[in-house]
């Protein structure tokens, strides 16, 4: 018996009605009739029967109805994205490429909103040493959490919001004694931060801009070994704006603008269009852009003990 048989049968069994069943189905009364003797004959019984003006089904026909419904469900699950979908039941690894300063400030959040779903799924928080390879493309990476470059041309993104970035200094640092402008910022010794030990970015072409040059007396591979050296020391760092308060206070840091001209970061997430309708892989990713947008503690980490 094909689909469409199975379908005509479902919705003779639900109305009772050819004329009702004909509406349903998109076509007309007679064809619906010459579905039913079809039916009849494949099935082996009448299905539906005269009782007065309208119709009623046979004993064979109350037992089909409910299989036959069931049936149609369970093939549309399997074709329709998403149908039928329970994160309690997944289980599931998931991989997210990014930076430190991103996962100390996510992490928390993104388990715990998961843990109230989906009890099985783990997550793996990768370092950026993937990034602008093929590790999307490769299935070695789901998402990728960041600030999006040299992704491979059939990547699908999705931008989650802007970042500003500040700078940050140990509280009694001689910076804070007055106004930080231009000048004073570069005359400060930094802290540059690059996993492959790059020393120029967006700062020295803003400060160059303005006839100015910083000094980077150390380059250190990641945002969280930059704060600690800020900490124990007179150097400057970079850090975003509003990000982990709690843990740069707790730390003895402080934040300031930064008095250049920058464009803020635009932060956003990256996947491979093979998990694009997969509905685990769109509920994580769905997960993973609340963590970014909404974090416990609505900006304050102090809720978390940092």
């Amino acid at each position: 018996m094909d689909l469409n048989l199975l379908r005509a049968l479902d919705a003779l069994l639900q109305e009772n009605s050819v004329t009702r069943a004909a509406e349903r189905l998109g076509t007309s009364p007679a064809a619906a009739s010459r579905t039913l003797a079809r039916l009849r004959r494949a099935v082996g019984d009448p299905l539906l029967v005269r009782a007065g003006q309208g119709m009623v089904p046979t004993p064979r026909a109350v037992e089909l109805r409910e299989e036959v419904g069931a049936l149609l469900r369970g093939f549309d699950d399997v074709l329709r994205p998403g149908a039928g979908f329970d994160p309690v039941h997944l289980q599931r690894t998931f991989t997210v490429q990014t930076t430190d300063l991103l996962l100390v400030r996510l992490a928390g959040t993104l388990t715990d909103r998961i843990k109230a779903e989906a009890p099985h799924v783990d997550v793996v928080f990768l370092p950026e040493a993937l990034e602008g390879g093929p590790a999307l493309r490769q299935g070695r990476v789901d998402v990728e959490l960041g600030v999006l470059g040299h992704l491979d041309p059939e990547i699908r993104t999705r931008r989650l919001t802007q970042l500003t970035l500040v700078g940050v200094a140990r509280s009694g640092h001689p910076l804070f004694d007055r106004r930080i402008d231009a000048r004073r910022f570069a005359a400060a010794d930094h802290i540059g931060i690059s996993r492959l030990g790059k020393r120029l970015g967006p700062i020295d072409r803003a400060l160059a801009e303005l006839g100015l040059r910083r000094r980077l007396a150390a380059v250190v591979p990641s945002h969280t070994s930059a704060l600690m050296l800020a900490r124990d020391s007179d150097l400057v760092a970079l850090t975003l704006a509003d990000w982990l308060p709690g843990t740069l206070s707790a730390l003895g840091l402080r934040t300031f603008p930064i008095p250049l001209d920058l464009a803020p970061l635009d932060l956003g997430m990256a996947w491979h269009p093979r998990n694009g309708a997969d509905p685990g892989h769109r509920w994580f990713r769905d997960h993973l852009a609340a963590a970014v947008l909404a974090p416990s503690g609505a900006g304050d980490d102090s809720s978390r003990g940092a």
